[in-house]
């Protein structure tokens, strides 16, 4: 059974799956099939774009894992003279609840997880390592979208709603398959934080051009994620420190401080500073794995900005963001001061399950609301997205279950 018991539901704003190598390769058109490979290296799977290895993720067949929450006490205070691969500890061989949507319920049950939206783990090295081809970008994005229909659905029994991605470079195509994944009851989509590929190069999604867009997703009564991924800032950074792809499990020290948010930051700010947020102004975007400490500085830009020359700005922008943008703190920051900022009607939960750097207790986070009310603690904890995804305002899910027991 739960570690707790809440009185309101719970909704996990940020759940994962982790994808099998058919994912990305089942529902390749011919045109395609040798886009996305797998090999053996040295006794590893590889997964091959194109032609070239990438190590964005080292075990692209996550048949092997790191445990759920194995990096929380990293997260809480620091590596303590620990290495990296001790920090994560004995890894442990992927569960049917990683894979697939009938036995991810029932552990939802037994963590107390009334809703969650679950997101891909993979599907994030797509878009930066295609950006010079658009139309392949499409087609791979949506092979994957009909492997996720087919394995998770997009709204599995009420309470997993998985998240379709949609790739923007050319409209026509990104409304083709926001129209598809609506068709099949998508509550909402994926976007990347970053700048929209093109074959003049890259551009703004706050422009006019993406207009149809938004406003399609504000028709179909839909939020937008934008969840953490490779959202191409490598390229600036090695300017600086010269190196291959974006490797998120081998940060360095330069990388780390420089990088910081800026791909949500900017993502806001674009969204912000070209108009989106003005123009549809019931266009609801979700802030997934990004944290939130980038928050005050981007509003310090934005009001000291705004106050030299609010000319150029459609509305005042904090304004624009407060009403557009719901963020998901991660769960070491301050949500009382996320809530001052943003309003509480905006702060939103996501434990990152099973992901190593999430919580292997998501309810647990309860502990760190402390700094809010209890009504505040009951938006975040799951209030906020249930009116946002017009669910059953109550606990539905079943508390007569076992313990969850991760095996070694």
């Amino acid at each position: 059974m739960p570690s707790r018991n809440l009185s309101f539901p719970v909704f996990d704003a940020d759940n994962h799956m982790y994808e099998p190598q058919e994912a990305l390769t089942k529902f390749l058109p011919d045109k395609r099939k040798n886009v996305i490979d797998y090999v053996q290296v040295r006794g590893r799977t590889k997964i091959v774009v194109r032609g070239q290895i990438s190590e964005y993720i080292p075990n692209p067949t996550f048949e092997k894992v790191a445990k759920p929450g194995a990096q929380e006490d990293y997260f809480r205070n620091g590596a303590q003279g620990k290495t990296y691969r001790e920090i994560l500890g004995e890894p442990m061989k992927a569960i049917p609840a990683f894979r697939e949507p009938g036995p991810r319920l029932e552990v939802m049950d037994e963590l107390g997880i009334d809703y969650a939206l679950m997101f891909p783990t993979l599907a994030s090295l797509v878009e930066e390592r295609m950006k010079d081809d658009p139309a392949l970008i499409h087609d791979v994005i949506h092979a994957l979208n009909e492997w996720m229909y087919e394995t998770w659905q997009f709204d599995y029994e009420g309470r997993i709603f998985s998240t379709p991605v949609i790739t923007l470079p050319i409209v026509d195509r990104a409304l083709e398959e926001l129209e598809w994944c609506l068709e099949r009851g998508a509550k909402t989509v994926l976007v990347r934080p970053a700048p929209v590929p093109g074959m003049r190069g890259t551009r703004s999604f706050g422009t006019e051009e993406f207009d149809p867009f938004w406003d399609a997703c504000v028709k179909a009564g839909i939020p937008v994620s934008m969840h953490a991924s490779d959202s191409g800032y490598a390229e600036y950074l090695n300017d600086w420190e010269p190196a291959d792809e974006f490797l998120p499990f081998k940060p360095t020290a330069f990388r780390m401080v420089s990088m910081g948010k800026r791909p949500i930051e900017d993502s806001m700010a674009a969204l912000v500073c070209h108009g989106a947020l003005t123009r549809n102004p019931d266009l609801r975007v979700l802030s997934i794995e990004n944290g939130a400490d980038w928050v005050p500085y981007l509003f310090k830009q934005f009001e000291n900005t705004y106050k030299k020359m609010p000319q150029a700005f459609p509305e005042n922008p904090v304004e624009a963001f407060r009403r557009g943008v719901y963020v998901a703190p991660f769960w070491e920051d301050d949500f009382a001061e996320m809530a001052d900022l943003c309003g509480v009607d905006r702060v939103i939960f996501g434990s990152d399950w099973p992901h190593p750097e999430g919580l292997a207790d998501p309810i647990n986070l309860i502990e760190d609301l402390q700094g809010l009310d209890e009504e505040g603690q009951r938006k975040v904890m799951g209030g906020n997205m249930v009116d946002l995804f017009k669910v059953e305002n109550k606990v539905v899910h079943n508390p007569d279950v076992p313990a969850i027991v991760i095996p070694a």
